[in-house]
C-alpha cells in the first residue's frame, strides 16, 4: 500500500508569478522588476572548465546528446517522484525512470509534512532564484531535499554544487517564510543500481554560495553589462 503523505498549507502569495526566462543561454527570473539568476546557472560558473575538458574528451555532439538523454531522465524520475507524493497515478512508462524511482522510494518513503513541491522561491538578499525540488521533513527534520539522477555511484567529493545549491533554496525558504531549514538532502538513483543518500548542514556551504554568487555576478557583468541589474 503506497504512503500517504501529509502536505501543510503554506501562503503562496510570498512567492513569484514567474516561469523564468533564458537571456543569452543564462536562465532568469524576474523577481519584482529584477532579473535574478537560477540557481543552476550560478552554479555552473563552477562546473564550466571542468565540463569543457569533458566536453572536448569525447566531442560535443557526443556530449550534447549525453547531456539531453541526461535530463530527460532526470525530469521523468522527478515527474514519478512528485506523482508518488501527491498521490498521483504515475504517468511515466519508459524501463529506466521506473527503475530508478523504485531506488529512490525507499528515501521518499522518509518524507513527510511536505511544504513545496517544485517551487520558484527567490532571496532579495542573495539577489537569486530557482525551483526548489521538495521543502518537507524528512525523517521528522525540516530539510530542502533534492532528487537526483546519474549514471553511477557518485563520490560525496563531486556533488559539492549539490550541497550549495539547496543551501540557497534553504536561504530563500527561510527568508519568505522565517522557518529554519534543519539540513539537506540530496538523495540519488543511479543506472549501475546504485542508490544513495546525502544528509548536510546549511552552515558548511553558505559561505561557498556566496562567493559563487559573486563570481557569476563578476562573470556575467563582465559578459554583458545590460542584462542584468545589481
Amino acid at each position: 500500500m503506497p504512503k500517504k503523505f501529509n502536505f501543510i498549507t503554506m501562503d503562496e502569495s510570498v512567492l513569484p508569478k514567474t516561469k523564468g526566462k533564458n537571456i543569452d543561454g543564462t536562465r532568469f527570473y524576474e523577481i519584482d522588476g529584477q532579473n535574478y539568476p537560477s540557481v543552476t546557472s550560478v552554479l555552473s560558473i563552477r562546473s564550466k572548465e571542468g565540463i569543457q575538458k569533458w566536453r572536448d574528451s569525447i566531442g560535443n555532439d557526443v556530449a550534447n546528446w549525453e547531456m539531453n538523454r541526461a535530463a530527460r531522465r532526470g525530469t521523468a524520475t522527478h515527474t514519478l517522484v512528485e506523482q508518488y507524493l501527491k498521490g498521483e497515478t504515475p504517468s511515466i512508462r519508459s524501463v529506466l525512470p521506473l527503475g530508478l524511482f523504485k531506488l529512490l522510494r525507499p528515501y521518499v518513503d522518509q518524507i513527510d509534512n511536505i511544504r513545496f513541491l517544485e517551487t520558484i522561491m527567490y532571496s532579495h538578499k542573495l539577489k537569486l532564484a530557482g525551483q526548489v525540488d521538495c521543502i518537507g521533513e524528512y525523517n521528522g527534520k525540516l530539510s530542502v531535499i533534492d532528487f537526483k539522477s546519474a549514471n553511477k555511484l557518485k563520490e560525496e567529493s563531486w556533488i559539492e554544487n549539490y550541497f550549495i545549491q539547496t543551501t540557497a533554496y534553504a536561504e530563500m525558504y527561510e527568508e519568505l517564510y522565517g522557518e529554519k531549514i534543519e539540513q539537506l538532502v540530496i538523495l540519488i538513483a543511479s543506472e549501475d543500481g546504485t542508490s544513495q543518500s546525502f544528509v548536510k548542514e546549511t552552515k558548511d556551504y553558505k559561505q561557498k554560495l556566496i562567493v559563487a554568487i559573486e563570481d557569476f555576478y563578476k562573470y556575467y557583468k563582465n559578459k554583458n553589462k545590460d542584462k542584468i541589474e545589481k
